[in-house]
C-alpha cells in the first residue's frame, strides 16, 4: 500500500535529542565521534518516494538536534545487498554506520562480525518494552541484541468472496478444512487452482509444519539440530505436499512456484485461495480480483486456531566498524521508533513491530486486522544461526518439497536427507 504520509504525522517526527545512549567497548573502532557524517544504507523499494519522505523527515530532525552532524542516506538494491554488505564488512572505510537488513540475515551478519552488540542500549530504550516478541527475537543472537526491528511481515489466507458465495462455501477453520475447500473449488471450477501453492514457497509451507507441532530445528548448547525429519514435521510436510495434484494445484505447474508466483496467480483471478502477506495487499488490489476478495488468518490444526506464521520483515542495525557509536545507535532508535513506524505504515504499508502502534494501524486500515490477529496468535522465526543463510540459499527445503511432490522420495526419505544438509550447515556455522 503506497499512501501519502499525513502532514501532521510527518511533523510529529521531529524528535527531541533525548539522553545519549550508553557506550560499551565492543566496537571494532575505538573512536566515538560526537559530530561528523553518518552514512546510512536503506533498501530501495519498488516505489521508494514515500519511504524517502519519511526518512528525510527523521534525518532533518536528527541533524537539527545534533549540531555539526550530517546524515548521508543511500538506498541500495535489495537483490545486490549481499555483495555490498560483504564488501562493507571487509573494508570498514567504505562501510555505513547504520544499515537496514533482512531479519533472516541477522545471525549470518553477526557471525561475520559486522553488526554491533547494542544489548544495553536496547534494554534502556523505553520503546523496546512494546516490541513484538518475535521481532525482538529477530535481532537477538545467543542472547545479545544486534539492532532494532523496523517492520514485520506475516502471511494469511486470501480468498475469493465471489467464488465462495457462488459455491456456498465459508472460510475454512482448520487445516483439514482448508484442503477440502481447495478441492471443492477445483472440482466446481477446473479453470481455477483451489489453493495455489508453490514447491519453492518455503515461507508459505512453514505454517503447515508448525501447525502440526513440528519445528525446523531445536536449539541446544548454543547450536542447532535439525528437526525437519521429526514425526510432527513430517505430518506437516505431508499435509502441504498433498495439495500438489490435479485436484487442487497440478504438480507440473505448481511445483516450481515461489511466493510471488502464487500471489500473482491469485491477483490475476486464477485461484480461489492463496497464502499471501500483508505486503501482498497492493499487488492483489492492483489485480483482477480487486473488490472480490477478503483475508482471514490461516487456520491451524484445530478449529478456531491460527497456524503459526513466519514473522518476516527488516531490521536496522549499527555496524561494528562505526566511528560514531553513540550517534549511530541513537539514529537507529529514531529510524525504528514508534512515530517513524507509524509513518512508514501510512507511507508504505509496513506493519509496525510495536504492538500499540500496530493496533492503531489496524483500527485505521481494516485490511490489517487478519495479519494483526495472526501476529497476536503467535508467530515463528527461523533458527538464529549463520547456517540458516546457507540452508536458505542452497534451497534445502524447496528441494525436499519438490522431491516429495515429484514422487522421487517419500516424506521420510526426503526430510531425512534435508535434516542431514541442515545439520551440516549448522555445524559449519559453529
Amino acid at each position: 500500500m503506497k499512501l501519502p504520509v499525513p502532514a501532521l504525522l510527518v511533523g510529529a517526527l521531529f524528535l527531541a535529542a533525548g539522553c545519549a545512549p550508553q557506550t560499551s567497548s565492543n566496537s571494532a573502532s575505538d573512536k566515538d565521534d560526537k559530530s561528523g557524517t553518518l552514512r546510512v544504507w536503506l533498501f530501495q523499494e519498488v516505489g521508494n518516494d514515500p519511504k524517502q519522505k519519511v526518512v528525510d523527515s527523521v534525518v532533518a530532525a536528527f541533524e537539527k538536534a545534533h549540531t555539526g552532524t550530517k546524515v548521508d542516506v543511500e538506498y541500495i538494491p535489495v537483490d545486490t545487498r549481499a555483495q555490498r554488505v560483504k564488501a562493507a564488512f571487509n573494508d570498514p572505510a567504505s562501510a555505513p554506520d547504520v544499515m537496514e537488513y533482512g531479519n533472516t540475515d541477522t545471525a549470518g551478519y553477526v557471525h561475520d562480525g559486522g553488526l554491533l552488540d547494542v544489548t544495553r542500549e536496547f534494554a534502556a530504550w523505553p520503546a523496546a518494552k512494546d516490541t513484538d516478541p518475535t521481532a525482538r527475537q529477530s535481532v537477538t543472537v545467543a542472547g545479545k541484541v544486534y539492532g532494532a526491528p523496523f517492520y514485520v511481515g506475516v502471511r494469511a489466507l486470501y480468498y475469493r468472496t465471489d467464488v465462495f458465495r457462488e459455491l456456498g462455501l465459508k472460510p475454512p477453520t482448520t487445516m483439514a478444512g482448508l484442503a477440502s475447500t481447495a478441492r471443492a473449488i477445483r472440482k466446481a471450477k477446473p479453470d481455477l487452482y483451489g489453493l495455489v501453492v508453490g514447491g519453492a514457497y518455503t515461507y508459505g509451507a512453514m505454517p503447515f509444519i508448525w501447525a502440526d507441532g513440528g519445528e525446523l530445528a531445536t536449539a541446544k548448547g548454543g547450536s542447532y539440530t535439525s528437526a525437519i525429519d521429526s514425526a510432527a514435521a513430517q505430518k506437516g510436510i505431508k499435509a502441504y505436499t498433498s495439495l500438489f495434484g490435479d485436484d487442487n494445484c497440478p504438480a507440473a505447474k505448481c511445483a516450481g512456484f515461489g511466493g510471488n508466483d502464487t500471489v500473482t496467480a491469485f491477483a490475476a483471478g486464477k485461484a480461489g485461495m492463496a497464502i499471501g502477506g500483508d505486503f501482498s495487499h497492493a499487488a492483489v488490489e492492483a489485480g483482477a480480483v480487486k473488490g472480490k476478495y477478503a483475508v482471514v488468518p490461516l487456520p491451524g490444526a484445530t478449529a478456531g486456531s491460527v497456524a503459526p506464521a513466519f514473522a518476516g520483515g527488516n531490521n536496522i542495525g549499527v555496524l561494528k566498524s562505526t566511528t560514531h557509536r553513540t550517534l549511530a545507535v541513537q539514529l537507529m532508535e529514531e529510524l525504528t521508533g514508534k512515530k517513524t513506524q507509524a509513518a512508514m505504515f501510512d507511507a508504505m504499508g509496513f506493519l509496525p513491530t510495536f504492538k500499540d502502534v500496530r493496533d492503531q494501524a489496524a483500527a485505521k486500515e481494516p485490511f490489517v486486522k487478519p495479519f494483526v490477529q495472526t501476529l497476536a496468535a503467535g508467530t515463528k522465526f527461523v533458527p538464529a544461526s549463520a547456517g540458516w543463510s546457507q540452508i536458505d540459499s542452497s534451497l534445502v527445503l524447496p528441494t525436499m518439497f519438490q522431491e516429495v511432490i515429484s514422487g522421487k522420495k517419500s516424506v521420510g526419505a526426503a526430510s531425512g536427507e534435508a535434516a542431514k544438509k541442515m545439520d551440516a550447515a549448522f555445524g559449519s556455522a559453529g
